[in-house]
This record gives structure tokens, sequence and C-alpha cells, in this order.
């Protein structure tokens, strides 16, 4: 028979959270943040400078800057930054939202309390469609007749396949595709 104090642990057969640690997720986002040097958040310069630990979390790093004299820290400007919980927590938190698990799953996984997985979790799905590049569109580009042709109900022969050329944001392709149907007297309403 298991020992009681190992029942009332976890549901997990392993525990996830014992395996990555803090030190491990700040090394992790220093090298995905600055590949090369270190560059201040402020002023984007190179002439940076450690400055000791911060008092809570002692795996995060402090900086100064000697060009426009701030301080700032490994997550200042990240979508971590002023949360009090270990990164190792969020880290996993996204991980989990990756295998799509729902917030009741996680809260209960991280052992968290739901409302506050259910505000971290839309605090950074938001800081992650903040910081997602815009999507390039090069060559032709083809988009579903439903949607251009609308208005033309019961009037096949007006039905037609067009492509157009365009290169450029997908927000600027369809500014130019709404554009484009406005000056074509086809699918004028």
């Amino acid at each position: 028979m298991m020992p009681r104090r190992i029942l009332n642990k976890s549901h997990n057969i392993l525990n996830i959270k014992g395996i990555i640690d803090d030190a491990r997720c700040f090394c992790a986002v220093r090298e995905l943040r600055w590949p090369e040097d270190i560059r201040c958040t402020h002023c984007q310069s190179d002439k940076v400078v450690d400055h000791g630990h911060d008092e809570t979390h002692p795996e995060r790093q402090r900086y100064h800057c000697g060009n426009c004299n701030g301080y700032f820290d490994d997550l200042a400007g990240t979508i971590f930054q002023g949360h009090h919980r270990a990164l190792s927590v969020w880290i996993l938190c996204l991980y989990f939202m990756g295998l799509n698990l729902s917030n009741s799953q996680i809260a209960r996984e991280l052992e968290l309390n739901i409302s506050d997985v259910q505000e971290r979790t839309g605090q950074l799905r938001q800081g992650v469609v903040l910081r997602k590049p815009q999507a390039e569109l090069h060559g032709e580009v083809e988009w579903d007749e439903v949607y251009v042709l609308a208005g033309h109900k019961g009037h096949p022969e007006s039905v037609r396949k067009k492509t157009v050329k365009v290169e450029g944001t997908v927000s600027k392709v369809l500014a130019d595709a709404v554009r484009w149907i406005k000056k074509n007297p086809l699918y004028s309403g």
C-alpha cells in the first residue's frame, strides 16, 4: 500500500512542474530573446552590464544600460513581465495551451485557481497574437467566389473565376481585393 502523503500530492503519475525549473526557463528566454548580445529594452543599445538578480526570483537577471542609464530584466517587455508566479508555470501553461488543454485542465495540472488560469491564458493568447508577424502573400492569390460574388444570386452567367496577381501583407491584399471588386462593373452592387 502506498503512503498516504504520496496519494494526496498530485493526481499525475509524473509531476511535470518538478521537471522544468525556472533557471532553465530563464536561460531559454535569454537565448531566444538575445541570440547575439543582450540589448537594452529601452534604447536597443548593446552597452549593457549585469546588475544583480531579482529578489523574489533569483534566476531572473537584472541589467543596467550604459547608454540610456535604464534598468531592465530578462522579462521586461515580454508577455511574462509583471507576474509573481514562477516563469516555469507560465511556460508550462503555454505548452498546455499548445496541446489544446482547456483552462480547467491546465488549472488542474498546474494546481492553480481556474480564474487565474483563465485570466493568464487570455493574456498569453493576446500577447502571442500581438507579436505574430503579418503573413506575406506573393504571386497569384485566389479566394472563394462565395464571398466575392455575394449579391449575384440567380445570375449564374455573371459568375466567372478571376485571379489577381498580388503581393504584400494580408491586410494589403484584402484592401486591394476590395478596390478591385468596386472597380469591376460586373461585381458592383
